[in-house]
């Protein structure tokens, strides 16, 4: 019987997630998912620049199991911008360490420690507000990872 696999990682939710085709309807395209880990692997690796060594250490995992996290994740964007399909940003077996919330009136975006919560937009105190990692089912069970 396979090992449960060790939850990953994340700092924080993608502000964006998901992404398509411009001038193409949604309902036409096929659709691609990436999980979140395999996101935080390609930001760590591609867009921060870190090398598998230290972007393991970031994600909590084995410099292995880094590598083959992102090898995943790269073919799959390659799918995505190779055939022209839809890409979905999914959940996955992971904790952030951070949050981020948007506020729905004056769209200011703010960054918070997983463990604090927020009921009002520090820049207009509105009560509309998203919190982007309770959309991915996160918050509360992150905070007692740390």
């Amino acid at each position: 019987m396979p090992r449960k696999e060790k939850n990953r990682i994340v700092n924080q939710p993608p502000i964006i997630s998901e992404f398509k085709p411009v001038g193409l309807a949604s309902r036409f395209l096929n659709e691609i998912t990436i999980t979140l880990d395999e996101y935080e692997a390609i930001r760590l690796a591609d867009f921060m620049q870190l090398s598998h060594d230290e972007a393991s250490l970031e994600m909590d995992i084995s410099r292995p199991t880094f590598t083959k996290l992102l090898e995943r994740a790269r073919k799959k964007l390659a799918e995505f911008i190779v055939s022209g399909k839809k890409l979905r940003i999914v959940n996955g077996n992971i904790h952030f360490r951070k949050n981020i919330y948007k506020c729905l009136n004056c769209e200011q975006m703010f960054v918070i420690e997983i463990s604090e919560t927020v009921s009002l937009c520090p820049s207009c105190h509105s009560v509309n507000i998203s919190n982007l990692a309770g959309g991915f089912g996160h918050g509360r069970c992150c905070s007692n990872t740390q």
